[in-house]
């Protein structure tokens, strides 16, 4: 009876142990709803892995107002990057670019402006002006400029949006949606870095007048870099931010907010929300072999395997141990290997889910071997 009831008390050490073990590792933060906003349509993603984080009415059609000119940023810096312009090249103001109504950097008709002065009128200050002028100067016509930015917005995978002007005035055949805007966001971060940090610019002065960001968020915020704020009556409130922190970048899209308050505190829950809740990991890296694998009738007999972009997820907080990585990889392969060509599929899952499968590729390119070595695993192969 002794021997029972020490065997009982010992147990009961060995549980209550065990709890308080596990009482003392990180536990996983619970996942509380996303914050409800009052704003039309709205998205946040993270800008690594394109997790979308939060979404409402996404693909819903939306005037931009002047996140317009995010585009006509874009454009422009492709321009520069290709060399077609340059930062110093100076641009006529013409009447029209000088008649713009709206927001305004103050050009006058017969200014040479420098393209830079421009952009930052632009981006800065939202200049109607500003945009007009740098359009007219790359393209000739806002017209002509407008269809060169509907290009872009299709070669970038925007399906549900259409420019008719640069600037962002209201018109039923200009729109897009917030989904789509966030993908325009990410491309001005990963396709443009040495412009983008345009966007984070506090104020500008040209012609003896300074003006503010509207972004309120680069003043409140200090992770927060940018990048867009539009109003019309027609598009209401919207904001466009990004912010960064401890190497995690998320993006916001806040479009017919009721208000410049109300953009503001929509987007600051928007971006606390993904931080204090979420967690983006870089799992492999691009280039780095995964996984090598028998190649038959080749130069070479192994074929390094691996990732044509860095791979990243975002889970929940604190489950980082529970992720899971698998791949497969085609049961036959023969020479010729194409580098970059599909061979096989890394997937990730998180507690049985999966959160991301990518191909897995070439590394390298594998030519046909001699007639002895394809004569040699013809034979391998007949005997397998």
């Amino acid at each position: 009876m002794q021997a029972i009831k020490l065997l009982t008390i010992l147990i009961a050490l060995s549980l209550a142990l065990l709890a308080s073990e596990a009482a003392a590792l990180p536990q996983p933060i619970p996942i509380p709803s996303p914050p409800a906003l009052g704003a039309d349509s709205y998205i946040l993603i993270d800008y690594d892995s394109d997790r979308v984080l939060v979404k409402t009415n996404i693909n819903q059609r939306h005037d931009p107002a002047s996140l317009t000119k995010m585009m006509t940023a874009y454009v422009m810096f492709n321009e520069l990057k290709t060399g077609h312009i340059g930062l110093d090249d100076r641009v006529t103001v013409s009447e029209k670019a000088w008649q713009e109504p709206g927001s305004r950097m103050f050009i006058e008709v017969g200014d040479k402006v420098s393209v830079e002065a421009l952009l930052q009128g632009m981006i800065v200050q939202s200049g109607n002006d500003a945009s007009v002028a740098l359009a007219e100067y790359v393209a000739g016509t806002e017209s002509t400029f407008a269809q060169v930015m509907n290009q872009y917005a299709q070669a970038l995978g925007m399906t549900h949006t259409h420019y008719v002007n640069v600037t962002g005035l209201p018109n039923p055949k200009h729109y897009t949606t917030a989904r789509d805007t966030a993908v325009l966001a990410q491309a001005l971060i990963r396709d443009f870095p040495e412009y983008y940090q345009l966007f984070a610019e506090k104020k500008y002065t040209y012609n003896g007048i300074e003006q503010y960001n509207r972004n309120d968020l680069l003043w409140r915020d200090p992770s927060v870099d940018g990048i867009k704020t539009g109003h019309t009556e027609e598009a209401g409130y919207c904001l466009v931010a990004s912010a960064e922190r401890e190497d995690m970048r998320l993006i916001s899209v806040v479009m017919g907010a009721g208000s410049e308050t109300a953009r503001i505190s929509d987007t600051q829950a928007l971006l606390n929300y993904g931080f204090r809740f979420f967690k983006t990991h870089r799992l492999y890296q691009a280039g780095q072999t995964l996984k090598e694998t028998r190649v038959w009738k080749g130069a070479v007999q192994m074929l390094p395997l691996g990732l044509t972009h860095d791979l990243f997820v975002t889970i929940p907080q604190r489950q980082y141990k529970n992720l899971k990585a698998s791949m497969t990889v085609h049961s036959l392969l023969m020479a010729p290997v194409k580098r970059g060509e599909q061979y096989g599929k890394v997937k990730v899952q998180l507690n049985g889910q999966t959160v991301s499968s990518v191909p897995l590729v070439a590394l390298e390119n594998v030519s046909e071997g001699s007639i002895w070595q394809r004569m040699k695993d013809e034979v391998l192969l007949m005997l397998q």
